[in-house]
């Protein structure tokens, strides 16, 4: 009877557990939250899409008029990790679609363009972005088509 107690404690802390990390912001999350905020200019569409792999994370649509796609990535290293579909979608997409990245430390975000995956699979961060930091990123989607 006390090891049934036992189990059942331990279950129930597990289940707590499982819940509080579910409830928890992915990193990607989070960051999608400080884009939002810092760009009231554009209309975000967060893309949940599970029957087209690949898909980016976010449709942008600017005052221009113009629309565009941002795949969101955080690391914690200098390589940035990508599916092969996602992968296949900047190469049959390469107009209109950015990957956003987000690290530690200073510049912590860039922006590169969708058609320079294949070069940001082979380099990580070390290629140049096209926009570092939030803020000038936020600005250059902004302005796209202008």
């Amino acid at each position: 009877m006390v090891s049934t107690r036992f189990d059942l404690s331990i279950l129930t802390s597990k289940q707590r557990l499982f819940s509080y990390c579910e409830k928890m912001p992915k990193p990607e999350t989070k960051f999608w939250h400080e884009l939002k905020r810092i760009t009231p200019q554009i209309t975000w569409t967060r893309l949940e899409n599970t029957s087209v792999f690949g898909t980016p994370d976010l449709l942008g649509y600017n005052s221009s008029g113009h629309f565009f796609t941002v795949e969101l990535k955080v690391t914690k290293r200098n390589s940035v990790r990508f599916s092969p579909h996602q992968i296949a979608f900047h190469k049959l997409h390469p107009k209109n679609s950015f990957i956003m990245v987000k690290t530690r430390g200073p510049c912590s975000v860039k922006l590169y363009e969708g058609s320079r995956i294949m070069e940001l699979v082979a380099c990580g961060l070390k290629l140049d972005a096209c926009c570092l930091g939030l803020e000038a990123c936020g600005l250059r989607l902004a302005s796209l088509g202008a």
